[in-house]
C-alpha cells in the first residue's frame, strides 16, 4: 500500500470515529482502537476498554466538536478542533494526534489551549 492510500484510509478512519464520537457515540471507539491502545496524555489512561470508560465519562463526551482540520500523514492523523462545553462557553482548541496500524487506533497525544478573549487573539484560534 501506498503512502498516501495509507493515509487516505487512516484519515477517513479518523474522520468516521470523530463524526460519530462527536454525535455520542462512544461505542464506535470499541471498534477503532486497538486492544493495546497507548496514551500519551496525563491522566489518561491506556488501553482500550480503560480509555473508552474514561471518554465515557470526560467532558468531551458532552462537547459540542467543531472539527477545523484534519491533516494525514502515513500512519498518522491529525485533527485540530474546537471543544465547547457549558463550564467552558469560549471553548477550548484541541490537536489530537493519532497512530493508526491496520486501520486502528494504537496510539494519542493531544495539545489542549484554553480559547481566550478575542481581541488577545486578532487572527482567531482557528
Amino acid at each position: 500500500m501506498s503512502d498516501s492510500s495509507k493515509a487516505a484510509r487512516n484519515r477517513e478512519v479518523g474522520l468516521r470515529g470523530f463524526t460519530e464520537f462527536a454525535k455520542g457515540n462512544i461505542d464506535v471507539l470499541r471498534e477503532i482502537i486497538h486492544e493495546d491502545f497507548i496514551e500519551h496524555s496525563p491522566g489518561n489512561p491506556s488501553g482500550r476498554d480503560a480509555f473508552i470508560a474514561f471518554m465515557a465519562e470526560a467532558p468531551v463526551a458532552g462537547a459540542r466538536l467543531d472539527l477545523k482540520r484534519v491533516i494525514a500523514d502515513d500512519d498518522y492523523v491529525v485533527m485540530h478542533y474546537h471543544m465547547v462545553t457549558a463550564e467552558e462557553p469560549r471553548g477550548v482548541a484541541v490537536i489530537d494526534i493519532w497512530r493508526l496500524v491496520d486501520g486502528q487506533i494504537v496510539e494519542h497525544w493531544d495539545v489542549m489551549q484554553a480559547v481566550p478573549d478575542a481581541e488577545q487573539v486578532p487572527h482567531g484560534m482557528f
